[in-house]
């Protein structure tokens, strides 16, 4: 018994572990492509080299972007198999055919112009080329809708019904499965969050140029002044709008997933006007917040837009059905303050820009500089807070984590788990270094285009003229 449940408990971490590897990749690809095809639509409406010179240096950070995404995303496929059979078989008639719609709409949208995109530019017309990206970018948002259709059933199901026999989901309705109550706000939140991460590591790489040309004493280029100014025009825009969403999906969440409400919150009495607690360690065993800080009233008015609005406690759960408090209740509050970050560095910028100090101001390159990460930690943290919510179930009240993972043995997984970890190292360990250092050079005007260059010449190192960078492989997604 004590072997079945540490296999379970590593079968969750290596899932856990390969999906947060992963879910940064195409969250990337998802902003990147979109700024791409802004750029590329800019250019072609201005006629201006700086939006093309922009272009060429950013698609090049997609393409190792989108190649490690790809990746990083065929071990899910395989462990759905290896460690989670149980749940494929009896989830899959769902959750398997959302999936593949997945792969036969966005996979073959984006494979089919990925080419044209990366080393189209000299070689199809100007209106060709800019479809192309238009075609990858949208293919990323379908890809991110399919994907999240399939885990937002997971977190609220609709539409099915159970097969008595093999206890199996059947699909009874697919606009009920697909729009699932959580689906939309999850949708709108997932997305604003890809194209801010991308946003603030746009801003802080162009912070970190502007920093360095600061302390050399050389003028700042109009390549970095760009893409820093859209970046926080983007941050100024979104981050407030995000956190109007995350608004409106903690009360989806409040009157579908009530006790991943009361666990994030650390709340465990149902009360009405309920404090905020702004900290605290929840304790499962004694069933109380220790060391809470609160903010009297907050909690109902957050959660319920009302001073008298009821919050959920835990206590109204049985305990076995209650997700573990103190891990949601610190990721959320991570996710929270990273978010409140945001918003400021982007009222900051506006600032500075009505000051006209946008490009002289070391105060906000410096806050840009720092929170060029802050995108893809709240985002972690986000998802976190979702997943780790939904225990103990892997299909919320009707699946039981525990009876969805396959028959294996603790010393298989431990194996399994080690390898993934060393070769994660070192795979994207690389992965990321290569992109730091692409970061680190500087955009210039009269960019070269992906295709001119080879492959060592893209990653900053010395490559022979006919050395053309490969395409990343598609075929095995």
């Amino acid at each position: 018994m004590v072997s079945a449940a540490s296999a379970l408990l590593l079968a969750r971490f290596q899932f856990a572990f390969t999906v947060g590897v992963h879910i940064v990749f195409p969250a990337f690809s998802i902003g990147l492509a979109a700024y791409l095809a802004v750029l590329e639509g800019l250019w072609l409406k201005t006629d201006k080299q700086v939006y093309l010179d922009l272009y060429r240096y950013w698609i090049k950070i997609f393409s190792v972007v989108f190649g490690m995404g790809v990746v990083s995303g065929l071990v899910m496929s395989y462990e759905f198999g290896t460690n989670w059979s149980v749940f494929s078989q009896k989830a899959g008639p769902i959750t398997g055919v959302l999936l593949s719609y997945e792969v036969m709409t966005a996979f073959f949208l984006e494979a089919g112009f990925l080419g044209v995109m990366l080393f189209g530019m000299n070689k199809v017309g100007r209106g060709l080329h800019f479809a192309a990206t238009c075609c990858v970018s949208v293919g990323t948002l379908i890809s991110m809708t399919w994907i999240l259709a399939s885990n937002s059933w997971m977190q609220t199901p609709a539409g099915y019904s159970i097969d008595p026999a093999t206890g199996r989901f059947m699909p009874e309705s697919w606009l009920a499965i697909i729009f699932n109550p959580s689906f939309p706000y999850r949708l709108v939140h997932m997305g604003m969050a890809a194209f801010l991460s991308v946003a603030f590591i746009i801003g802080g790489t162009a912070a970190w140029h502007m920093m360095r040309d600061k302390r050399k004493g050389q003028p700042i280029s109009q390549p970095v002044k760009v893409m820093f100014s859209m970046a926080m025009w983007m941050a100024t825009i979104v981050a407030p709008l995000q956190i109007l969403a995350g608004d409106a999906h903690g009360l989806n969440t409040l009157k579908h997933q009530p006790v991943k409400i009361a666990a994030l919150e650390g709340d465990w009495e149902t009360e009405s006007r309920a404090p905020e607690i702004l900290f605290g360690i929840p304790n499962m065993k004694t069933e109380h917040t220790d060391y809470a800080i609160k903010l009297p009233f907050a909690g109902s008015l957050i959660l319920t837009h009302s001073l008298d609005g009821k919050v959920p406690g835990m206590k109204d759960f049985p305990a076995d059905q209650r997700p573990p408090s103190p891990i949601i209740f610190f990721t959320f509050r991570i996710m929270i303050a990273l978010g409140m970050l945001m918003a400021a560095t982007g009222f900051l910028s506006l600032y500075m820009r009505w000051r006209g100090r946008l490009f002289t101001s070391p105060l906000l390159h410096r806050m840009a500089l720092v929170m060029a990460p802050s995108g893809f930690l709240a985002l972690l943290c986000g998802w976190v807070t979702t997943e780790v919510g939904r225990q103990p179930w892997t299909v919320y009240g009707l699946l039981r984590t525990a009876d969805s993972v396959s028959p294996i043995m603790l010393p298989s997984m431990a194996i399994s788990m080690t390898a993934f970890v060393v070769v994660y190292v070192i795979v994207f360990g690389t992965g990321i270094g290569i992109l730091l250092r692409m970061l680190s050079r500087q955009p210039e005007e009269g960019e070269h285009d992906l295709s001119e260059q080879g492959t060592a010449s893209v990653l900053g190192t010395r490559s022979h003229p006919e050395t053309v960078l490969s395409s990343p492989d598609h075929g095995a997604r």
